[in-house]
């Protein structure tokens, strides 16, 4: 019997969205600290299984190392649960007593999310928290690169979430993955949020519903070594980094600037490190394993050691080698370098000063639009200052490892797996997303004036103006007054 895989999945989208749509109506009765009691429950499931979902996702996938993928499992069941503790996603979130407002956090409704093969099973399960944590159904659209995986951590959630009496259909997944299916999920009527984490192929379609996205995107993030930076510390940062489940992480540094007064001091540093500098030849042909000469990435090059993409390339590197370093004059669209290579590559840039170090980082975040991530060692708070002000970029990292830092690890940013680009981006937001980004806050406002003190009736008897509100010359007068307000409100300009 032939299966039209498309038509199935289209149908298993329906299907699917219909279910989570009935099971989030349910869900969206539960108090905050059921849904704790859910999250508890199923991030312990998973963290019985860390390991096995570790190797798994390596052997699926032939990216990283399956010894780090283990850390980000168990980073996201430990830390990130730990965060989420506490916090108060539905129901009353926060009340003013003195202002006599109070907010009211709303789940969004059933989210469509769509995982990475970078990190198939932490992205998975981190996306099921937040979800859950705030009262929302979530429905999956697994990479096809890691639908074993993926689909092996989601049946484990979905029995322990049932067993805690979490409603059938609240988390659900796509068995037939294709792109029919997933558009056809993305735009269903009872989806109401879309996550793309590290799916770019799949942002166009997402924008195209119309609904809120949420992209957890990818880009070329330099870190810059200014002159007053430990350089030590700074090269064994960008190391650490860089070779992290090898340099699979969207936050990792993508490339180097330096100050041109410590470059010879940085060099020195890398190589001590393990870094190998290419030749030209070496370069060229190291690039052309990732990019076609259509511009278009080839598969399989995520994620594979300094050696295996030496030998590849058809060099021999040192067994020690950590990461290997291509140094560059000048960010081109004829120049693969400027891109994202997702492996434990690095570009290198020289620039006479911060200034000029500032333009390039610049150059380097806009050329692929996603603006993600940024970090700069320095002791130069002034220095630290102008990048923030100037950088469009979603996150800026000080004097930490970018893979640690940008999820979280290592800075007091929220421990989060799906980081969100910058305004040069795609999404609606540059967070480490939250539960919070999947809520929306119903404000209450209690009177706290009478409708007489605010169109000057109060005053009668006392000398002040009396307004009568039946006058059609005064009412004409408000409306108008109305109308050039909202028509304020209105003016892009304003937003």
């Amino acid at each position: 019997m032939i299966v039209d895989n498309d038509l199935l999945s289209i149908q298993q989208a329906r299907i699917l969205a219909e279910n989570g749509f009935e099971a989030q109506k349910k869900l969206a009765t539960f108090p905050q600290e059921k849904l704790d009691e859910i999250v508890e429950h199923i991030a312990d499931a998973v963290e019985g299984h860390a390991e096995e979902l570790a190797l798994m996702s390596h052997e699926e996938t032939d990216g990283g190392r399956w010894q780090d993928k283990l850390v980000k499992n168990l980073f996201v069941c430990n830390q990130v649960r730990k965060e989420l503790r506490g916090m108060r996603c539905v129901g009353v979130i926060n009340e003013d007593p003195q202002r006599k407002i109070t907010d009211i956090g709303v789940p969004v409704g059933v989210i469509a999310a769509l995982c990475p093969v970078t990190g198939p099973v932490s992205t998975t399960v981190y996306n099921t928290l937040i979800a859950l944590k705030s009262g929302n159904g979530v429905i999956f659209s697994p990479h096809p690169a890691a639908v074993k995986s993926i689909g092996r951590v989601l049946d484990i959630m979905i029995e322990a979430g049932e067993a805690c009496g979490l409603p059938e259909g609240s988390i659900s997944y796509l068995e037939t993955v294709t792109k029919s299916g997933t558009c056809e999920l993305m735009g269903h009527r009872n989806i109401s949020l879309i996550m793309v984490t590290g799916v770019p192929g799949m942002i166009k379609y997402a924008q195209q519903t119309g609904k809120p996205v949420i992209y957890g995107g990818t880009g070329n993030g330099p870190a810059f070594i200014e002159r007053t930076a430990n350089i030590g510390q700074a090269v064994q940062d960008i190391i650490a980094s860089k070779t992290f489940d090898n340099g699979i992480a969207p936050s990792a540094e993508q490339s180097i600037v330096v100050d041109s007064c410590v470059a010879d001091d940085v060099r020195k540093s890398l190589t001590s490190c393990g870094a190998y500098f290419m030749s030209e030849r070496e370069a060229d042909s190291l690039a052309e394993l990732f990019i076609a000469p259509d511009g278009q990435r080839r598969k399989g090059m995520a994620g594979q050691s300094a050696q295996v993409l030496a030998s590849r390339a058809g060099f021999r590197v040192p067994d020690t080698t950590t990461v290997l370093v291509a140094e560059r004059k000048y960010v081109s669209d004829t120049d693969p370098y400027y891109r994202e290579f997702l492996s434990p590559v690095l570009a290198l840039y020289v620039e006479d000063d911060w200034m000029h170090a500032c333009e390039k980082c610049i150059e380097l975040l806009l050329h692929e639009r996603n603006a993600h991530t940024l970090v700069i060692h320095s002791a130069d708070e002034d220095v630290i200052l102008q990048f923030a002000l100037k950088k469009p970029v979603g996150r800026l990292l000080v004097n930490t490892p970018a893979a640690f830092g940008g999820m979280g690890a290592t800075t007091n940013l929220f421990p989060s797996m799906t980081l969100g680009s910058s305004s040069a981006g795609f999404g609606i937001t540059s967070d480490n997303v939250s539960p919070m980004n999947l809520i929306y806050v119903r404000k209450v406002g209690h009177g706290v004036k009478s409708a007489a003190d605010v169109l000057g009736t109060s005053g009668q008897g006392t000398g002040q103006y009396k307004l009568n509100i039946n006058d059609s010359n005064v009412v004409q007068v408000i409306q108008k007054i109305l109308q050039q307000a909202i028509e304020a409100i209105d003016d892009p300009a304003d937003r």
